[in-house]
């Protein structure tokens, strides 16, 4: 039996949806596709890296969401072609990334949203 398995939603647990849709928008570039208010005390936002397959989702009333701890998600890796292009970019629009680092071949810059939970920009040649 062969089927098809698709990672396309992560849950980021934030401390303050604005602050983050802001930062995920503003600062790294995501598109935001859905900010929503189903219900009261029920909010999604649900951003996309540019040309990516996968979304993060922010929100409050929303299951575990609820329960995780802001800044407790670590190492989610985005791939990108040109990591020194990409990381420059993000900087000019006031992202703290650290500088790239090359561990045999393959190369890193990690950053962090507001909340702590880590991110790594990774060039794989």
């Amino acid at each position: 039996m062969t089927y098809t398995m698709k990672l396309e939603l992560i849950q980021i647990p934030v401390s303050d949806i604005d602050r983050a849709k802001t930062f995920y928008a503003e600062q790294l570039g995501f598109n935001v596709d859905h900010d929503v208010t189903p219900s009261e005390g029920v909010r999604i936002v649900q951003l996309t890296p540019h040309d990516s397959g996968c979304s993060i989702l922010l929100g409050k009333g929303v299951g575990e969401l609820d329960i995780m701890q802001a800044g407790s998600i670590k190492g989610i890796h985005l791939v990108v072609d040109d990591i020194e292009a990409v990381r420059s970019a993000l900087v000019s629009k006031e992202a703290d990334i650290a500088e790239v680092f090359d561990m045999g071949g393959v190369k890193y810059a990690p950053f962090s949203d507001p909340d702590g939970n880590t991110w790594t920009l990774q060039e794989i040649p």
